[in-house]
């Protein structure tokens, strides 16, 4: 596929996301009876030309969505920067689980900051009709798991699908996926002091985006056209999507073990 195909594609899917995130937005922001200029911004600075970064999955605590605010005003560097990020959200947190709610608790902190209010946005009620339009169309995937403690991390997976870009600690699926081409990764090995741990995985993380996704994301060409960027999407789709799919796993039943029986 043409690279001008394939951007275009991700062009309308990630257009298609950020209207649904904007309405989405000021609906919810209006029912908590939000200040009303904080409404307005989910309608007017939210932009699909933007490196978006999606983290959306079951909320509990070794998935380390903490790991995202560690370093709060790294953050808010990077979402007010000359060439932002924006961040969308999206998850729920068992009622049981206090670590996970405070750090719910800490993301709304974090998006309610003046500066950058209309950059991040979390999404309430997380279903599969939410987590479809996130993984098609958010441009980077993010998981960041406490080793060894992921099982798999299935969301990367479907995103992948689409050619959205997995930034995810080495456990679960992506320790077998990632290549060195396809994404980008964060150390996968096991640490029991996690304080320590977390803070090496949260600079990894602020490293990569600032030194590696955010520059070749807005390096275009005079077509507008991140010609790096596409060439990584490209190798992501070609050697994720045959692997990590239904198609693979039932093949490989019929000739492995149904025979056997």
């Amino acid at each position: 596929m043409p690279d001008e195909e394939l951007w275009a594609a991700r062009m309308e899917v990630s257009e298609r996301l950020i209207a649904w995130v904007k309405s989405q937005s000021v609906t919810d922001r209006l029912t908590r009876g939000d200040d009303m200029d904080y409404v307005l911004k989910a309608s007017q600075v939210l932009d699909p030309n933007v490196l978006t970064i999606g983290f959306a999955r079951r909320l509990a605590t070794y998935k380390r969505l903490s790991l995202v605010v560690q370093d709060a005003e790294r953050a808010l560097r990077l979402l007010d920067g000359s060439r932002p990020i924006q961040f969308l959200f999206a998850g729920k947190a068992h009622p049981r689980d206090d670590d996970a709610k405070r750090t719910l608790q800490n993301m709304f902190r974090l998006k309610t900051d003046p500066r950058i209010a209309g950059r991040v946005a979390f999404l309430e009620d997380y279903d599969m009709g939410t987590a479809s339009l996130l993984v098609a169309g958010c441009d980077v995937w993010v998981n960041l798991p406490r080793p060894p403690l992921e099982a798999s991390g299935t969301s990367g997976m479907k995103a992948a699908f689409n050619g959205t870009l997995n930034l995810s600690v080495l456990d679960g699926w992506w320790a077998e996926a990632y290549d060195g081409t396809n994404g980008w990764a964060i150390d996968g090995t096991e640490d029991p002091d996690h304080a320590a741990k977390d803070i090496r995985d949260a600079t990894a993380f602020y490293d990569l985006l600032e030194n590696e996704l955010v520059p070749l994301f807005y390096d275009r060409d005079g077509q507008d056209i991140p010609r790096g960027w596409v060439k990584r999407m490209k190798a992501c789709i070609r050697t994720i999507s045959p692997r990590f799919c239904a198609t693979r796993m039932i093949d490989e039943y019929v000739g492995k073990i149904y025979p056997r029986a």
